[in-house]
């Protein structure tokens, strides 16, 4: 008798465990602290939104910053003559044209590091109060299989949060067209 009611209580016990576990499961990530993974979440997706990629050496706000964003082969269609970034409103650090550098660039993995193998000379004007950046290469960037980026060396805004980046580009070509080239969203943490 004794062992059938306790063989009741098992299954009884298993059954309640197995029904309860998916619901604990959706609370995981309620409890889970953030993570450093390199996921970006767009609520409001716009197929207009093309997402670019983008390297920083340190993302602690108010920390010295060397951020990298990157103009790969399979970003740029043409070459290009004029590159425009637009800085966004609440990203409050100091940019000076002799920290701003454009060059053909080494994409890091896990095996080498990010960094730039060869500067492009390029005249570079800061415009709009600090808000709009032209980058004029002296020769055009060439749309080959070669990445390049536009490297800040900056301090980081006091502020924490989430920066997005937009870029525009001016083709190469007999009819000079501009169009939008992506975007960037940075993160700078906390601490």
């Amino acid at each position: 008798m004794q062992l059938k009611l306790r063989n009741l209580l098992n299954k009884k016990l298993l059954f309640k465990t197995i029904l309860t576990f998916p619901l604990l499961l959706t609370f995981y990530p309620v409890f889970v602290k953030s993570t450093k993974a390199a996921i970006e979440f767009q609520w409001n997706g716009d197929e207009n939104y093309k997402q670019l990629k983008w390297h920083q050496k340190n993302p602690t706000k108010m920390a010295k910053n060397k951020i990298f964003f990157f103009l790969r082969p399979s970003d740029r269609n043409t070459g290009l003559i004029k590159i425009y970034i637009k800085i966004p409103d609440n990203f409050k650090s100091t940019l000076k044209t002799k920290n701003i550098n454009l060059c053909e660039v080494n994409v890091g993995g896990f095996d080498s590091r990010t960094k730039c193998l060869k500067n492009i000379p390029s005249d570079i004007e800061i415009t709009n109060g600090g808000k709009n950046i032209d980058i004029y290469p002296l020769a055009p960037v060439p749309s080959s299989k070669d990445s390049y980026a536009v490297v800040f060396k900056i301090v980081n805004p006091q502020k924490a949060g989430l920066y997005q980046f937009h870029s525009f580009g001016k083709s190469s070509g007999t009819i000079p067209v501009s169009s939008y080239i992506g975007s960037w969203t940075i993160k700078i943490n906390q601490l």
